[in-house]
């Protein structure tokens, strides 16, 4: 009787073998509380060693906003866009909680390596870790970019709650691109130096500093193709749900729940597929 007869009669099964998908997301959701802890303390080690500690959570934002918003600001001249100062901030706030769950996430694994080396569980709960660590932090941002909107005189609306499905909808997003970055970056490090060329493409391609309708204005097939893009739709609910003026084409619900969902399926399925080779982390 061969091995493979011998464990198959008895039942056996290999150690660190991947188990069907139903069953490694059960597995995982088991282990929510683990991944809930491990956000929590990766947020309190992030700030631990800063003098302002938690305060730079919202600060980051907040500088990156004023810096770009004066650079930016003097570049576009007239062809700024109305309210100018709020459509900053809720783009650079919005924009922010994409990328800091993305290059957080893209490391999940290789940051872990010791863990993932020395115990047996499903690795896709790191980067659900980061994506849940992300989530609590845009929590605190969103409450201050509701005072900042306020102090600069944007009238508070019920449409101001319409932000809430939005980062449901982003989180799913952002776990997608978090779980099948992660799985690149522990196969292929190159992708860390990459990842931040990747940001800033991201940046000032989709509208975080300018409105895409005026700017590119003598290219109207190209605006058309952003009602495709992802971070635009979610900037563009971001500005219409928030601020007065702005408006957001209905289709856009659809197309970022779409986006959100497919993203989601294949980083799921992507990382699952590569579950058994994350041990073997050079």
């Amino acid at each position: 009787m061969s091995a493979a007869d011998f464990a198959a009669e008895n039942q056996l099964h290999r150690v660190g073998a991947r188990p069907p998908l139903h069953r490694y997301l059960q597995e995982m959701w088991t282990r929510r509380d683990f991944a809930i802890t491990m956000a929590r303390f990766k947020i309190e080690a992030n700030n631990r060693k800063n003098r302002l500690g938690m305060l730079w959570i919202v600060l980051s934002p907040m500088l990156t906003a004023a810096v770009y918003g004066v650079v930016f600001g003097l570049l576009q001249g007239d062809r700024r866009p109305d309210n100018f100062a709020s459509f900053i901030i809720a783009g650079v706030f919005l924009f922010q909680y994409f990328t800091n769950t993305m290059n957080s996430g893209a490391k999940a694994i290789v940051s872990n390596r010791s863990l993932v080396q020395s115990l047996a569980f499903p690795r896709m709960t790191l980067p659900i870790a980061t994506v849940i660590q992300q989530l609590l932090n845009v929590t605190v941002i969103i409450g201050v970019m509701y005072l900042i909107l306020a102090v600069l005189g944007n009238p508070i609306r019920l449409s101001w709650l319409l932000v809430v499905p939005l980062v449901v909808i982003m989180t799913l997003f952002n776990a997608g691109v978090a779980m099948l970055l992660s799985r690149l970056t522990a196969h292929t490090r190159d992708v860390t130096q990459v990842l931040p060329i990747v940001t800033r493409i991201f940046f000032y391609s989709s509208g975080v500093l300018f409105p895409i309708d005026r700017i590119l204005s003598n290219f109207p097939a190209l605006v058309a193709v952003y009602d495709f893009h992802p971070i635009y739709e979610f900037l563009v609910i971001g500005r219409g749900v928030l601020l007065e003026g702005y408006t957001v084409p209905p289709e856009y619900w659809w197309y970022a729940s779409a986006w959100a969902l497919l993203l989601l399926i294949i980083g799921t399925v992507t990382f699952w597929a590569a579950e058994e080779s994350y041990g073997r982390v050079d």
